[in-house]
């Protein structure tokens, strides 16, 4: 059992009892506490008063769907959000990614890959709790401030707010200023698992962070796309 795994408790929500028993019965092989819900309202329910760790979120649910959920979570907490959602419906991932979700997993699925992206979830979080000394150096790059001390960015003077995997993903963008990154190396280094064969959460990331600290996001000068390859920072002159 890992450190990251040593009493956390994680909600599993799907209206599916095949993959809710699947899913419990893996995480806690894993060490992890499980509780379940397959519905939305039961979902916040358990939300609001077992205060999980995580949450393995549907979103096809009766009653109230997995993106009011993810909305609603999102605006009371920081609780990742993991979400399942059908193959090949990018827009479900988009508007998950875009409300606030951490990652996705498309089904079918292997549930050893659930486990493994709640694994690397953890490691970043514990990582991003204990910063090593360079890590932890405030970021001044033309108008943008990054100080991960206090997870805060400013832009021109004005205060930002990024949902945690926006601030980690510019975070390491700007720390290698000028540095391509493909898509893979941003799941790998930012994200904390290998290539697996989608990009697209990269890419939502990427979109959302634009429309936040881009002057004119159709037109990017700050996180610039390097066609073929991936992205850098443009640390200016």
């Amino acid at each position: 059992m890992s450190r990251a795994t040593m009493s956390k408790t994680i909600l599993v929500v799907d209206d599916d009892p095949t993959i809710r028993d699947v899913l419990e019965r893996y995480l806690r092989r894993e060490g992890f506490a499980v509780l379940t819900a397959a519905d939305g309202q039961t979902a916040l329910q358990k939300a609001g008063s077992e205060k999980p760790d995580l949450v393995v979120l549907d979103l096809m649910l009766p009653h109230v769907d997995g993106w009011e959920i993810c909305r609603r979570l999102r605006a009371e907490s920081t609780v990742p959000i993991l979400m399942l959602t059908a193959r090949g419906e990018e827009y479900e991932r988009i508007l998950g990614l875009g409300l606030g979700a951490d990652d996705y997993v498309t089904k079918p699925f292997s549930p050893g890959e659930v486990v493994a992206r709640i694994q690397a979830i953890f490691r970043r979080i514990e990582m991003a709790r204990s910063p090593t000394p360079l890590s932890a150096e405030i970021i001044h790059i033309g108008e943008i401030v990054v100080d991960p001390s206090v997870r805060q960015v400013t832009v021109r003077g004005q205060p930002v707010t990024l949902t945690a995997k926006e601030f980690d993903l510019l975070h390491h963008l700007a720390s290698h200023p000028r540095q391509v990154f493909s898509r893979e190396q941003l799941l790998d280094q930012v994200w904390g698992y290998t290539y697996a064969g989608e990009t697209s959460t990269v890419t939502v990331h990427v979109r959302h962070l634009r429309e936040k600290i881009e002057t004119d996001p159709a037109n990017p000068c700050l996180i610039e796309t390097v066609w073929g390859v991936g992205y850098r920072f443009n640390a200016g002159e």
